[in-house]
């Protein structure tokens, strides 16, 4: 409740016709410490705050309603996660289909090499086409010649990973003639291959020496008041203003 003070928990003491001094010497406390709980909002530890409740007669939440708060978000951030599947391949190609396809504002992708949109979701005829119903698209890819992306290809022994980030680039490289497209690379280290589609996300973590394939995928959906979402597009919009344009073939 912050600096404006607590007055559930004055109106509380005042029902139970208790004063400061009284509850303090109750709670074998001070009454400076009663008076910091009313007057500045104070929120005492978890062990006193029961002990407060038990004497007043109510529920702590009541008298401390921003304990709610991390419960609420808690359960929004858990209503977030729609599904998830074991490995990348697992996800029905129908699924990404259709949120691309559903898709009406925003299409945010971040990989190294992505290189299955263009090989096997006709991602670059997707891009062409959600531009040109005016949706914002960017891409952000890694760029070939990074110290990074050279890393995960000797962690995964995966040689040919700079490679892929090449033909992914040069694949797209088509889509940035048109108005709403923007194409990046960018050279941080990769922990979650991001797949935005307006409020839904497809996103795949990596761990250390498996393929981003072989790694788990997690459909999340935006809701209010949950933290998933919006922590994955922070860490988007971070890597996003590090990306350069690339020199394009």
């Amino acid at each position: 409740m912050g600096s404006m003070g607590n007055e559930r928990l004055r109106g509380a003491m005042d029902a139970v016709n208790l004063t400061k001094h009284g509850l303090a010497e109750r709670l074998e406390v001070s009454t400076k410490t009663v008076e910091r709980w009313i007057t500045q909002g104070r929120c005492p530890h978890p062990t006193m705050r029961l002990q407060v409740a038990k004497e007043l007669g109510r529920d702590e939440t009541y008298l401390w309603p921003e304990l709610l708060a991390g419960t609420r978000s808690a359960n929004a951030s858990l209503s977030e996660l729609v599904q998830i599947w074991p490995t990348r391949p697992e996800v029905p190609h129908e699924v990404w289909r259709s949120l691309m396809r559903q898709a009406q504002n925003n299409i945010d992708v971040l990989v190294y090499a992505g290189g299955f949109l263009v090989e096997s979701l006709d991602f670059v005829n997707v891009v062409k086409q959600k531009a040109a119903e005016g949706a914002r698209i960017r891409i952000l890819l890694g760029d070939h010649t990074c110290a990074e992306v050279y890393k995960r290809a000797q962690e995964e022994g995966l040689a040919s990973l700079p490679q892929r980030c090449k033909s992914t680039l040069e694949y797209l490289a088509e889509t940035t003639e048109l108005p709403t497209v923007e194409i990046r690379t960018h050279q941080t280290p990769l922990y979650n291959s991001i797949y935005r589609f307006d409020d839904s996300m497809l996103l795949n973590t990596h761990s250390y020496g498996a393929y981003a394939a072989k790694s788990p995928v997690q459909h999340l959906q935006q809701v209010r008041g949950g933290r998933l979402f919006a922590y994955y597009m922070d860490s988007f919009e971070a890597v996003w203003a590090l990306g350069v344009t690339p020199a394009l073939p």
